[in-house]
């Protein structure tokens, strides 16, 4: 456990909490939600859909089996802060690297326990998200209350171009063995696709890898004809954080290649800029969808799906029938819009994470419906 001293975590509704530091010292302002999940709070830390959210674990106890550097989604952490009932003091795992309280310091994350997550949850559930700020150089709570009145909202805002990639690059890894379980890798031959980084995790372009794919990354804001000019079998549109509607170039030039016919996949922030792209409207969340056990209830046939989310917004259902979309998937919990397909092109896309990481398996067949439609199968 790394030195602890007084810290104090201040939200926009004039609720103070005192807790304990046990990550880097400092100051944060964030949006803060809460996620669900009992495990996979490093692959949280370092998915970049959290850049300018502070994340409440409701698990009590988090860190119990330490950090592992090769589960890292991403090159850094992104979240400005991982909030917890407690965190272990020990941890015991045969691969951990370090403990959470020792990552968290190393790599500047404020990191806070010895809080009633309970009541925090119950809170953001009746009132929303909140702008929130953490802090263990101030501890005055009028001032903090009003610093967090002062941060800016994640509506309107680009957050894509600040996590993206700075130049295009190639991706060759597949799943490991004991990753792939659900997940039968693809042998035959492969089809070249282009993947928009909006935000991308590791373990996504690891999937498509091994669903037969060959991976080029692209920045945000790659403009449709340089892609084009690959000649990629198809595009993948990748999460990412912010609001969707605010990428707007992103959402011009996947609009360009929708008028290419190119066949496209997107999850998360990729699926509502692909609605957004076809003329339906997303919306900001009350307090979105944060966790590894949400049910999807696909329409065509009820399958139900486990799966991992990680979202503030939301595409509008009532624009997607003048766009040219079908709902093909529902969220069990709220009957909120989970996927969708253009009835004329080859385009499809959902709102939750199908790659497991972390979270359940079920949805991975996902990747597979992509190369059959990019390789010309009915899907």
């Amino acid at each position: 456990m790394p030195d602890t001293a007084p810290a104090l975590l201040a939200l926009e509704d004039g609720s103070v909490f005192s807790c304990r530091s046990v990550g880097a010292p400092g100051e944060r302002a964030f949006e803060l939600v809460f996620n669900t999940a009992m495990t996979g709070y490093q692959e949280i830390l370092t998915d970049p859909s959290y850049a300018g959210q502070g994340v409440l674990m409701t698990y009590p106890q988090i860190g119990n089996y330490g950090c592992v550097f090769e589960d890292d989604e991403s090159d850094r952490c992104w979240a400005a802060a991982m909030l917890m009932r407690e965190m272990s003091a020990i941890h015991s795992n045969w691969r951990a690297d370090c403990s959470l309280g020792e990552y968290l310091t190393e790599r500047g994350v404020m990191g806070a326990d010895d809080l009633d997550t309970r009541e925090l949850t119950l809170l953001l559930r009746e009132k929303g998200s909140l702008k929130a700020v953490l802090s263990t150089e101030c501890l005055d709570a009028k001032t903090l209350v009003e610093r967090a009145k002062n941060h800016a909202s994640l509506e309107g805002r680009d957050l894509a171009s600040t996590v993206t990639c700075a130049k295009p690059y190639p991706w060759a890894e597949p799943l490991c063995a004991e990753h792939a379980t659900n997940f039968e890798p693809h042998m035959g031959e492969r089809q070249k696709i282009v993947a928009y980084d909006f935000g991308a995790k590791r373990n996504i372009l690891r999937c498509l890898v091994s669903a037969g794919f060959d991976v080029t990354v692209v920045p945000a804001n790659t403009p449709a004809s340089d892609v084009l000019a690959m000649q990629p079998a198809g595009v993948f549109l990748s999460n990412g954080p912010g609001d969707p509607s605010a990428v707007k170039g992103g959402i011009a030039e996947v609009a360009k290649l929708i008028d290419a016919n190119m066949p496209i996949f997107g999850i998360c922030l990729g699926h509502q800029i692909l609605a957004n792209a076809l003329g339906a409207q997303t919306y900001k969340m009350k307090f979105g969808h944060h966790g590894a056990n949400h049910p999807v209830v696909e329409i065509d046939g009820g399958r139900i799906d486990i799966t991992s989310q990680n979202h503030g917004f939301a595409v509008d259902p009532d624009s997607m029938a003048s766009a040219g979309l079908e709902l093909t998937h529902r969220n069990g919990n709220d009957d909120t819009v989970e996927g969708m397909r253009h009835l004329t092109k080859p385009v499809f896309s959902v709102q939750y994470h199908p790659e497991a990481a972390p979270g359940p398996h079920d949805p991975g067949h996902l990747f597979h419906r992509f190369r059959e439609m990019v390789a010309g199968v009915s899907c």
